[in-house]
């Protein structure tokens, strides 16, 4: 064997660069999203060190956190090293993340534009790798009463239901409600079935003396408005 091909374990680095020693000596801000992961699966396979099938795992998803946060326990346990267990680890920790980054903007009590719809379902919506269809019940003053999931769909499109809808809404006695969905591609260029849905929704609801005042597509950096475009 040619021992300068010979891979070492953690444990024999250099204490300052295990990841657990380096984030207790230098602080989490030290330590680069691969060794993060690593200190959160503690070991890798065979061949990799934790910290280099973190990498590799990392390589896969285009070094994105963002990407990482959609992937199920499935699809990261395909690679080496990577049981269900730690899969679950990963996961958890990435939405730990992203809630701590939704409680540091207040959820509005009032909801009567498209930024506080937004801030008002975001946390529902990203990091899904399937779509989702919500609805926001909101008040004659606009005040929030709540949100509610109407459907769940694959990885293009999901099915929304008026009837469905507008029962949630009279049973809350809800005077206005928004709708939202998700594109889990990113792209937040409405499709022509979601500008139909709408303008079916939106003509239910004057039937029934409930207005829909917007519907949003929601991506992972930002949300498409149907009133902000006039299509509402």
């Amino acid at each position: 064997m040619n021992p300068y091909d010979t891979r070492i374990s953690i444990k024999s680095w250099a204490e300052e660069d295990r990841p657990r020693e380096k984030l207790s000596g230098q602080g989490r801000r030290a330590l680069t999203d691969a060794e993060l992961i690593a200190i959160l699966i503690g070991s890798g396979n065979r061949d990799e060190s934790a910290v280099e099938l973190s990498k590799r795992i990392l390589h896969h998803y285009d070094n994105d956190l963002n990407q990482l946060g959609k992937a199920s326990i499935e699809e990261l346990s395909k690679f080496k090293g990577i049981g269900e267990a730690k899969a679950i680890s990963i996961i958890a920790a990435l939405e730990l993340g992203r809630r701590r980054d939704d409680t540091e903007v207040k959820t509005p009590e009032i909801v009567d534009t498209s930024r506080t719809a937004y801030a008002a379902i975001k946390r529902y919506l990203v990091d899904l790798n399937h779509e989702e269809f919500w609805i926001l019940l909101i008040g004659q003053n606009c005040k929030l009463i709540g949100r509610e999931l109407m459907s769940k769909g694959g990885l293009t499109a999901t099915v929304a239901d008026p009837k469905v809808i507008f029962g949630e809404a009279l049973r809350h006695s809800a005077a206005n409600i928004m709708l939202a969905h998700n594109h889990p591609s990113g792209s937040l260029k409405p499709s022509r079935d979601d500008i139909d849905l709408t303008k079916k929704i939106v003509t239910a609801g004057r039937l029934l003396d409930i207005k829909v005042l917007d519907h949003l597509i929601i991506g992972d950096n930002g949300y498409f408005s149907f009133a902000d475009e006039g299509i509402i």
